[in-house]
C-alpha cells in the first residue's frame, strides 16, 4: 500500500484550511497531531473523498482519487472511523459488521430478490467473517446485542471492526480514545497494535491523548494552521 498526499491545499472561499501538505504512508502506524482547528479532520476528509483538493493530489497505489466518490474511495482501500461514533444503534453488533462487508458482496440483485443459492452462500460467508472478527477482538458474546446498548468502549471497538470489515488497505481513526477511561484506552492500544500486526494494514490516527500516541505510533506529522 502506498498513500501519497502531494502538496495538497484545501480552501473554502477565502479561508485556507490545509496548505501545501505532503504526507507519504506505506505500512505501519502513524499519528496526525495538532490543536483543534489545525486541519486534521480536513485531511481525513480529503483522504476519503468527502472533500476534493483545491490543489495537489491524493494517490493510493498510484491511482489518483480525483473524481472518485466516497464509496469508490472505500472500494480502493481506505476506511475510517469518526470522532463522534456513527453506528446503527437499532441493529445488532453482528449486523453492523455485516453492513461493512456490503461493498464486497458479489451476488446479483436477481439472486438476492429470489433468495437463490448464491445469495445464501454470500450470507453465510458474511456471517462467518463477522463472527471471526468478533472472535479475534473478544466480542463474540455480544453478537446479538443492539449496538446502542453497548458500553462506550465497546461501541468504539465496534466502529473499528465495521471499518475493518470493508477490508481496507489503510485505516483512518479519528480520535479513537476520546471519552475513554484509562482501562479502555489501554485495551484500545492493544487492539490497534493487533490490527497493524495481524491484518497488515497501515493505520493513520488523529488523537489528543499523547500517552496513547507515543505508546504506539511509529511516525508523526504535526499540523499547525493547516501546514505540516
Amino acid at each position: 500500500m502506498d498513500l501519497i498526499l502531494d502538496r495538497v491545499r484545501k480552501s473554502f472561499r477565502d479561508a485556507v484550511v490545509v496548505d501545501d501538505v505532503s504526507i507519504r504512508m506505506q505500512s505501519g502506524l502513524y499519528g496526525l497531531l495538532g490543536s483543534n482547528g489545525a486541519g486534521k479532520t480536513t485531511v481525513f476528509n480529503l483522504l476519503t473523498s468527502v472533500y476534493k483538493p483545491t490543489r495537489g493530489s491524493v494517490m493510493i497505489d498510484g491511482y489518483d482519487l480525483a473524481g472518485k466518490s466516497v464509496v469508490e474511495t472505500n472500494h480502493m482501500g481506505i476506511a475510517r472511523t469518526f470522532q463522534n461514533i456513527r453506528l446503527f444503534n437499532n441493529m445488532t453488533v453482528m449486523e453492523n459488521i455485516q453492513v461493512g462487508q456490503g461493498s464486497h458482496m458479489t451476488s446479483h440483485f436477481f439472486e438476492d430478490v429470489f433468495r437463490l443459492p448464491a445469495h445464501w452462500k454470500q450470507e453465510k460467508e458474511s456471517a462467518d467473517n463477522a463472527r471471526e472478527l468478533l472472535r479475534i477482538f473478544g466480542m463474540e458474546n455480544l453478537a446479538n446485542t443492539l449496538a446502542g446498548n453497548l458500553p462506550y468502549g465497546a461501541q468504539r471497538k465496534l466502529e473499528i471492526l465495521r471499518a475493518l470489515a470493508t477490508q481496507p488497505k489503510i485505516l483512518l481513526l479519528d480520535e479513537p480514545a476520546a471519552g475513554m477511561n484509562p482501562a479502555e484506552t489501554d485495551e484500545l492500544m492493544e487492539n490497534v497494535l493487533k490490527i497493524r500486526d495481524d491484518f497488515k494494514i497501515a493505520i493513520l490516527l488523529i488523537e489528543h491523548d499523547m500517552k496513547f500516541v507515543m505508546g504506539i505510533c511509529e511516525g508523526l506529522a504535526v499540523l499547525d494552521h493547516g501546514n505540516i
